[in-house]
């Protein structure tokens, strides 16, 4: 009895991790995409600081699910998880996925301290940071959460029975009680979650700072649009990080179907969730702001649509003047007679 139900979810997982996996694969690509059209197209945001870490973490993002949901697929057409059984593909799988969620939460956190600075009263604490700096911080920030990750992944191993797991006790305590609840959980929703609401309450005050209505505006937007972000972040995100401290320490035996299977479900809820969370941004952005809708628009209309009107007038053009050289040629070579 176990062994059919056991069999009748895992054959629901597949098929769950298959479909929505497709699903947000592709609106979490087009929107990440768009996320980095707009912020890079537009004038107003290039020199944006905090629209150029969510730059980066759109491209981290687009990164995580090309992998995250092309590895489920895999799983679904081989039925083995190759992760579990392959020393090669059980490091790689973590160092990519602990890397790119790092830099994505990083990259959040970095925008929300930035608008907190730039939407400051005090001139000194909005002339603290620059573009430069920002360049800077945020490529350290990657190569240090790249280093990181490879050092765990260097304590990852197969162990008979129990699939990937980190072989180090030690390293096992240095992941569950600092890497998930602090790195991925408490120091990212709380710097995140800290700096957005203070940010909001310089916003509300910005009337009075000497600048102009084009900045002010400016302000308001990024900081309504990092808000709405971190807000996603932390309900989506959180849930995730929760499971993963939980499987780091639970050990459950390969030869217990129920079991592993209600491991494995609670598993695809969850990367369902985190996979979510790296694919919305840019929905809620177009949901809850009225410019940044007219911005999408703006850039379809300025660079896209006219691109592509450039090019088919472009193959118009030439086709008419081929007919041209045809018509000509034809007329040249009739016999008058």
């Amino acid at each position: 009895m176990n062994t059919t139900v056991s069999d009748s979810v895992f054959d629901f997982i597949t098929k769950y991790s298959l479909y929505s996996g497709c699903v947000i694969l592709t609106l979490g690509i087009f929107g990440n995409l768009l996320n980095i059209l707009v912020f890079t197209k537009l004038k107003i945001f290039r020199n944006n600081r905090s629209a150029f870490y969510l730059t980066i973490e759109s491209i981290s993002n687009i990164l995580f699910l090309l992998y995250i949901i092309s590895l489920n697929i895999l799983i679904w057409i081989y039925s083995i998880d190759a992760t579990e059984y392959y020393p090669i593909g059980c490091k790689l799988r973590y160092i990519l996925l602990q890397a790119l969620i790092l830099i994505s939460y990083s990259m959040i956190c970095c925008a929300t301290v930035d608008q907190y600075f730039s939407t400051n009263c005090r001139l000194h604490f909005r002339q603290l940071c620059t573009l430069k700096l920002t360049r800077c911080l945020a490529f350290t920030l990657i190569c240090i959460w790249i280093t990181h990750s490879i050092l765990f992944g260097c304590f990852l191993d197969i162990q008979p029975g129990n699939g990937c797991v980190l072989s180090s006790r030690i390293y096992r305590q240095y992941v569950t009680y600092f890497v998930y609840p602090v790195l991925i959980g408490l120091l990212p929703i709380f710097t995140a979650s800290v700096f957005s609401l203070l940010a909001f309450r310089n916003v509300r005050h910005i009337i009075r700072r000497q600048s102009s209505i084009k900045r002010r505006r400016l302000d308001r937007q990024m900081t309504a649009l990092v808000l709405t972000r971190v807000i996603i972040f932390v309900c989506l995100g959180t849930p995730y990080t929760s499971f993963r401290i939980y499987s780091l320490n639970s050990l459950v035996p390969r030869n217990k179907p129920m079991i592993v299977v209600i491991e494995q479900l609670l598993q695809c809820i969850f990367t369902f969730l985190i996979a979510l969370n790296s694919s919305i941004s840019f929905y809620i952005f177009v949901i809850c702001s009225s410019r940044f809708r007219r911005q999408v628009k703006l850039v379809f209309v300025k660079n896209c649509w006219k691109r592509v009107k450039y090019i088919c007038c472009s193959r118009c053009r030439l086709n008419f003047q081929e007919n041209q050289l045809a018509s000509h040629s034809n007329m040249d070579y009739e016999d008058p007679n």
